[in-house]
């Protein structure tokens, strides 16, 4: 895991093409998620962990991260965060997108494996906080909505 999040914050800091030159790269780093699932069962909700994110332009960015899953399991992700619509209300950057990755962890899923994900999600930015939410669909109703906050370090 340490390798992909090394992989990714190389690709990220390597010479891209930016929309704007006056947009510095961005990086945040996050405290895990908070989850709400929509079916009753015996689900963690405090997934607690360490993320980055490193953002080469607003729609373009590299998360990488460890976190305590729904299932109690250690869990990493590296994935690909694409955020092309935007919008500013009342000076908030508000953007939706999708995210790309693979993540492990869930045995339930390729036996706790490596498998690839594709989230909704949409990101408030405020200064030097921001927020994620995430929508997670799974099968038989394990669907869930994650929170997680961020800061900018730089």
């Amino acid at each position: 895991m340490l390798r992909m999040a090394f992989a990714c914050l190389l690709l990220a800091c390597s010479p891209t093409p930016r929309a704007k030159e006056s947009e510095p790269v961005q990086v945040w780093l996050d405290p895990g998620f908070l989850s709400y699932h929509f079916k009753d069962e015996n689900y963690r909700q405090d997934n607690w962990g360490f993320g980055v994110g490193v953002f080469i332009a607003p729609e373009h960015g590299f998360i990488a991260g460890t976190f305590l899953n729904s299932n109690d399991e250690r869990s990493h992700y590296a994935a690909y965060h694409w955020r092309p619509l935007g919008w500013n209300p009342a000076g908030v950057s508000v953007r939706a997108g999708l995210a790309f990755g693979l993540i492990d962890g869930y045995p339930n899923t390729n036996h706790g494996h490596w498998f690839p994900f594709v989230l909704p999600a949409l990101s408030a930015e405020y200064g030097r906080l921001g927020a994620n939410f995430l929508l997670g669909p799974a099968p038989n109703n394990r669907t869930a909505l994650a929170l997680q906050l961020r800061l900018r370090v730089w």
